[in-house]
């Protein structure tokens, strides 16, 4: 299995900063594509970012030009920089990765349990 460890969440003024983690740990062999996802109050989860190993990246429309996404396949690790935070980027931010674990002969998906994001007007 693959366990999924996000920090960096909390409560920050609009135009503000703040930047995500994500460390994966278990026992598995790869990891292919990490990224990140949110999910607003009454609104269906949706990607934000992913990076996968080579680095090659894929940003939702609203992240372009102000989020970065980041990994250190060595510490097998995702970040997210968040820059020129809005009220409508407030959501709970979901860190997931495609990964193939010892014992299941198959790539698949794994969820963090979240880290809440609130930006204040």
């Amino acid at each position: 299995q693959v366990q999924l460890v996000e920090s960096g969440g909390g409560l920050v003024q609009a135009g503000g900063s703040l930047r995500l983690s994500c460390a994966a740990s278990g026992s598995f062999f790869s990891i292919n594509r990490m990224g990140w996802y949110r999910q607003a109050p009454g609104k269906q989860r949706e990607l934000v970012a992913a990076i996968t190993t080579s680095g090659t990246t894929n940003y939702a429309d609203s992240a372009k030009g102000r989020f970065t996404i980041s990994r250190d396949n060595a510490k097998n690790t995702v970040y997210l920089q968040m820059n020129s935070l809005k009220p409508d980027d407030t959501a709970v931010y979901y860190c997931n990765c495609n990964a193939y674990v010892s014992g299941s002969y198959s790539w698949n998906d794994y969820w963090g349990q979240g880290t809440q994001v609130t930006v204040s007007a």
